[in-house]
C-alpha cells in the first residue's frame, strides 16, 4: 500500500483562549502539547509551557478529523518501519464507521458505545481501523474515568495453556527473580506465589545474565515445576529474543518468547531487534506446539520513555514526539505478533520520565486503554523506583483502577520488592485482596487446578491451609536443591 499524500494544510493548528492565540507547529507538536504533564516530555523539550497552552492544544486536537492521522505521520514513513507497519496494515473497512469523526467525536463515540450491551463487539469491529496515533490522541482528551469506562467495555483474550483477558478475571505474572538466579531462591518465590493463587498469566523470570546456559537452566527449572505439579500455566525466561530463538533450536522447553519493544525503528534497534526478528521468534515458538488451549506465544514489554532514553524519539521535521504517543506506537508492533501477554512497565524507568504517583497512575490508565483499544490483551506492571515521588499507596490506587478497567494481568513479586531489578511492584497479597474486593477470578484453567488441589472454594476464594498437607509440599527450596 502506498503512503497517503501528506496534507500539512489539512488541519489548522491554532486556537484562541482567553484572548491569547496559541499556534502549534503541526501534528507532532499539538499531540505533545495536549498531553497531560509528565517529566519525560519536559526532558525532551516538547511539553506544554503552561496549563493554558495545554488546554488550547487539547481543544485543537479534539477538532482534528481522524483522517488527519492517515494523511500526516508523526514519524516519517520513509525512514521508520514501525510507521510503515501502521500505514500498510491499516484496515480501512474497519475504519469506515468512524472515518467521519473528529478526535473529540471519537471520544463521544467510545463513551456512547461503552454503555451498550454489545459494546465489546462494537469496539472489536473498529479496532483494526484505529491507528496508534488515533488511540493516543483520543486518550489525551479523556479523563481517568473515561479511560476506565471504555477500557472496561472492551474484552480482548489470548490463550496458551491458560486464557488471558476474559471479562471478570485478573491474571498475574508470578515474577520469582533472584540476584544470582539461585534455584532455591527462585523455587521459594514460586511456591510463595502459587500458595497465594498467582502465576496464571505466566511464571516469568528476569535472568541475572543473558547467557544461553543460564537461561536454559532456568527454563528447565520452571518446566520441571510446571510438569511435576501439572500446573496449567506457561513459563518464560525474559532473555533477549535471539537467545531464546537459539535455545528453541537446541530443544529447550520454551513456552513464550519475550522481548522489550518500542514505538520507533531506532528504539527497537537499541533493543537489538527489528520486526523481522520479532516475527522469526513468533514463528519459532509456534512451531513447538506447546500450547494446549491456544497458540499465542509472545510476551512483550513496553514502557513510556524507552524511545527517549535511547535517543530515538524524534519524528517528522526532527521534532520530538511525546513519550505516550511513541508508547502506543509500540502496540502496533505488538498487535502484528498476536501475543499472549503485553504489559507496560509503567514506572520502571524512573522519575525522569514519570515523576510522581500522579503521573504514573495517569500513564498506566492511558497505556491500558490504548492497548485494549488496539486489540491487545493488555497488562500493566504497577511499579515505581525508589527515587520517584511515589509510594505503595499510589500503587494500590492504580491497581484498583486498572482492575475496575478490566486489566488482563499485573506483575506480582514477593513482598512487592524485586530484589534483583531493584524496584517496587505488587505483592501476591495485593492481587489476592483486589480479586476478593472486586469479585474477580483467576484464569479459568488455573482456577480449576487450584480447586483440584484444594486451594480455593467454589467462589474462587483462597482456603487457608498448611502447605505440609498440599501437593505443593514438594516445592520447597530444600527439595529443589
Amino acid at each position: 500500500m502506498a503512503l497517503p499524500l501528506r496534507a500539512e494544510e489539512y488541519a489548522i493548528y491554532r486556537q484562541q483562549l482567553s484572548g491569547v492565540t496559541y499556534t502549534f507547529d503541526g501534528l507532532v507538536d499539538v499531540m505533545a502539547k495536549a498531553t497531560p504533564l509528565r517529566s519525560g516530555d519536559q526532558l525532551a523539550g516538547c511539553a506544554a509551557e503552561s496549563d493554558a497552552q495545554r488546554a488550547a492544544a487539547a481543544w485543537v486536537l479534539a477538532d482534528l478529523p481522524l483522517q488527519t492521522f492517515l494523511n500526516e505521520t508523526v514519524v516519517p514513513y520513509e525512514s521508520d518501519e514501525v510507521t510503515r507497519l501502521i500505514i500498510d496494515t491499516h484496515d480501512r473497512q474497519a475504519f469506515a464507521p468512524i472515518s467521519h469523526l473528529t478526535v473529540g467525536g471519537f471520544r463521544d463515540w467510545l463513551l456512547d458505545n461503552a454503555s451498550r450491551p454489545d459494546a465489546a463487539s462494537r469496539m472489536a469491529a473498529i479496532s483494526p481501523g484505529v491507528t496508534p496515533e488515533m488511540a493516543a490522541a483520543v486518550s489525551k482528551i479523556m479523563r481517568n474515568q473515561d479511560l476506565i469506562a471504555v477500557a472496561s467495555a472492551i474484552e480482548v483474550s489470548a490463550a496458551f495453556r491458560t486464557t488471558i483477558g476474559q471479562r471478570g478475571t485478573l491474571a498475574t505474572r508470578l515474577q520469582p527473580n533472584h540476584p544470582t538466579d539461585d534455584p532455591r531462591g527462585v523455587a521459594a518465590a514460586v511456591l510463595d506465589g502459587l500458595l497465594l493463587g498467582c502465576g496464571d498469566a505466566v511464571i516469568g523470570i528476569n535472568p541475572a545474565t543473558d547467557s544461553p546456559h543460564a537461561t536454559a537452566d532456568l527454563l528447565q527449572l520452571l518446566d520441571s515445576i510446571r510438569t511435576r505439579f501439572d500446573i496449567p500455566t506457561q513459563s518464560c525466561v525474559l532473555s533477549h529474543i535471539t537467545t531464546t530463538i537459539g535455545l528453541i533450536e537446541d530443544g529447550a522447553p520454551v513456552d513464550l518468547v519475550f522481548q522489550s519493544i518500542a514505538g520507533t525503528e531506532g528504539a527497537n534497534r537499541a533493543f537489538g531487534v527489528d520486526i523481522a526478528v520479532l516475527r522469526e521468534g513468533n514463528e519459532a515458538a509456534r512451531s513447538l506446539h506447546r500450547g494446549t488451549v491456544g497458540d499465542n506465544v509472545m510476551y512483550l514489554e513496553t514502557g513510556q520513555g524507552s524511545a527517549l532514553s535511547s535517543g530515538a524519539h524524534l519524528g517528522t521535521g526532527g521534532k520530538p514526539v511525546d513519550q505516550q504517543t511513541l508508547e502506543v506506537r509500540a502496540y502496533a508492533v505488538a498487535r502484528d505478533l498476536q501475543p499472549l501477554l503485553v504489559n507496560t512497565v509503567v514506572g520502571f524507568i524512573g522519575p525522569e520520565y514519570l515523576y510522581d504517583g500522579r503521573q504514573i497512575i495517569r500513564a498506566g490508565l492511558e497505556d491500558h486503554f490504548c492497548g485494549k483499544l488496539l486489540g491487545l490483551p493488555m497488562g500493566v506492571d504497577v511499579c515505581y523506583t525508589n527515587h520517584a515521588e511515589a509510594d505503595q499507596n499510589d500503587m494500590d490506587n492504580l491497581l484498583t483502577l486498572l482492575a475496575a478497567a478490566g486489566v488482563a494481568f499485573v506483575i506480582t513479586v514477593p513482598g512487592a520488592d524485586d530484589i534483583m531489578l531493584g524496584y517496587q511492584s505488587l505483592a501476591f497479597h495485593d492481587v489476592l485482596l483486589t480479586r476478593q474486593t472486586l469479585g474477580l477470578r483467576t484464569a479459568p484453567e488455573f482456577e480449576a487446578w487450584l480447586r483440584s488441589i484444594g486451594m480455593i472454594d467454589e467462589t474462587g476464594r483462597l482456603i487457608p491451609f498448611d502447605v505440609t498437607h498440599s501437593p505443593l509440599r514438594e516445592l520447597t527450596s530444600a527439595r529443589i536443591a
